[in-house]
């Protein structure tokens, strides 16, 4: 009698609950073979987030497959030619890798963002492809407050600066991140307003003390301190540039912790020569990053690498969320986190 295995085959859209199941004979191979999962990090997971996949993958029965620290697509591209699943971080899946990973059924992407995978030939393929909302929040959050001081310092130059209790803290986009960025602007006794298209309910920012705002252009003209935490989308890139700029108060401060596509970099630069007193901060290097430092001085800013995410806790928790999000699938065919539906 032939062995099978049941794939997905339907889900309850708000649940990601499997409602249906189709069956597939197995092959001599793939009964044989243990399920392969290549976890793909030009930047590493910490030892003990790696160990911890692996010990996720190991009770599972699965095969774990490191390609850390590569320097070349091409080695990519060998890397994922027979694996079952990958985790990835800011790694790139293109079209190209997922053509040449022939046995791919599943991408999770160990962070919020997924701007750097290919849906649409994800989904040609039927490669599922998740996130892990949530567990890199907190970092991003403290790193947005830490650099909002900063800058309030001078960047810890010489010189006299202003401190940041009292100031209007404006938050673009409310999800996990935007709200604890709000939580602890709060406790720094700041006052904080926020803006999000997909929210409605005004319930949601009343319970924590926030201000809802019903416009962009508003939330900006009051920011003294503006926190960036829109996803990179066709309607976003390049969305914020020169007349959001120029409608910031006096010594206003743009943060960006979500993606450098989103900045009009052009009409950033422009505003910020017209207006001496603005400033801008940005855990993503921009492409003119050398020409904003060396024409804005102290009142810009770009960390060398994406700090959002470089703690030890984001690090451990993403990956295993990762890692628990594959098996889960493989096993009980749940795409509660699936973001190409």
């Amino acid at each position: 009698m032939p062995l099978v295995t049941r794939v997905p085959a339907g889900y309850d859209t708000l649940t990601g609950e499997v409602k249906a199941w189709d069956y597939k004979e197995l092959m001599n191979e793939e009964i044989l073979k243990p399920m392969k999962i290549l976890v793909a990090t030009e930047k590493p997971f910490a030892k003990k987030a790696v160990d911890g996949i692996r010990a996720i993958f190991d009770k599972a029965g699965y095969q774990t497959v490191l390609l850390e620290k590569y320097t070349d697509k091409a080695q990519l591209l060998e890397a994922v030619a027979d694996v079952d699943a990958m985790i990835i971080r800011s790694d790139k899946v293109t079209a190209e890798v997922i053509a040449a990973a022939r046995n791919l059924k599943i991408v999770v992407r160990a962070g919020a963002g997924y701007d750097n995978v290919d849906l649409a030939a994800a989904s040609a393929k039927g490669v599922v492809v998740m996130n892990t909302p949530g567990q890199n929040s907190n970092a991003v959050a403290e790193l947005a407050l830490a650099m909002m001081i900063f800058m309030s310092r001078n960047r810890f130059t010489p010189g006299t600066g202003s401190e940041i209790q009292g100031k209007t803290l404006a938050i673009h986009a409310y999800g996990n991140v935007g709200k604890l960025v709000g939580r602890k602007g709060k406790a720094l006794g700041m006052n904080v307003i926020a803006y999000d298209p997909f929210i409605t309910d005004a319930a949601v920012f009343e319970k924590d003390g926030v201000e809802k705002v019903d416009s962009v252009e508003d939330l900006y003209s009051r920011a003294d301190f503006l926190s960036l935490h829109i996803p990179a989308t066709p309607q976003t890139v390049k969305s914020i540039g020169y007349d959001l700029m120029m409608s910031m108060p006096k010594g206003a401060t743009l943060v960006n912790t979500a993606r450098k596509e989103v900045i009009d970099e052009e009409g950033v630069m422009r505003a910020m020569t017209e207006r001496e007193d603005l400033k801008y901060i940005t855990d993503i290097a921009p492409e003119a990053a050398a020409d904003m430092a060396e024409k804005f001085g102290k009142r810009f800013f770009a960390t060398p690498k994406k700090m959002g995410a470089e703690t030890a806790e984001a690090n451990i928790n993403a990956g295993l969320a990762a890692a628990s999000q594959i098996v889960d699938y493989f096993v009980n065919g749940n795409v509660k986190f699936q973001v190409n539906k």
